[in-house]
């Protein structure tokens, strides 16, 4: 982990209130897919935790949406040219076996953000397939990126584009045709929900990336904390967030 300022490059709206950051830093930072960065934005005194999307060598796209001050500000008030302070990389990510050949990724909300991160690191080793669900045809968004896959389906909550259910609810309908070897998958705790009673008894691994509020994203602070199944609590930023999905209370 490193604390970096780095040049915003660009940073523009790509959906309904929903933002592509692009910046760039003074070397190459290797990130991993699955791991994310803390923003600092002036005027606030804790950094936003975001997932990246692509490491292009010095250059680092993360999505995000407006949800509070911190995020309105950071879309609003931070333009081309200006510099930025950014811990990276932060988090253990994903990781795949080599036995792991085809691979699901679901996503909901900004939970997609993180695993387009994924498809650019394994498309060209694996098959992969996205399920991805949207609240409406307005909230769609980096569809080029998601599309490098062997297969890409959109949900949407109104049903006003591709879908009309969830991003679970369609990859179990075509689970028998996948037969995945592993389900990587991102977004609110009532879709990773029902993802783990979804995939009961198909003895396939999931492995989850949870969302949570977090105050330091390094551990130090306890505010990301989670329950663990064993009874034991974990740290988000610092253990996570990638976890198996039977390894936390969801």
């Amino acid at each position: 982990m490193r604390e970096v300022t780095a040049v915003i490059l660009e940073n523009k709206k790509i959906a309904d209130e929903v933002f592509s950051l692009t910046f760039a830093t003074e070397e190459e930072i290797p990130i991993k897919a699955g791991q994310f960065c803390m923003i600092g934005i002036g005027g606030h005194a804790l950094r936003r935790p975001i997932a990246v999307c692509k490491a292009e060598g010095v250059r680092i796209t993360v999505c995000y949406r407006l949800k509070g001050e911190g995020t309105r500000s950071l879309a609003s008030d931070y333009k081309a040219g200006e510099k930025i302070s950014v811990l990276l990389p932060l988090g253990n990510g994903f990781s795949l076996t080599e036995s792991q050949k085809k691979i699901v990724v679901v996503g909901g909300g900004v939970g997609i953000f993180p695993l387009i991160s994924v498809i650019r690191e394994f498309s060209n080793e694996k098959e992969i397939y996205a399920y991805m669900g949207f609240r409406n045809r307005d909230a769609v968004c980096m569809e080029s990126e998601l599309q490098r896959t062997e297969k890409f389906v959109i949900s949407t909550d109104d049903g006003s584009v591709g879908h009309h259910g969830t991003a679970v609810q369609a990859l179990m309908k075509d689970w028998s045709e996948i037969r995945p070897d592993a389900v990587l998958a991102c977004g609110p705790a009532p879709m990773l929900r029902a993802l783990k009673e979804a995939v009961k008894g198909k003895n396939v691994p999931v492995y989850v990336s949870l969302e949570e509020r977090m105050g330091c994203g390094i551990g130090a602070c306890l505010v990301c904390t989670c329950n663990k199944q064993d009874g034991t609590r974990a740290r988000v930023c610092k253990d996570g967030p990638v976890f198996e999905i039977g390894e936390v209370e969801l």
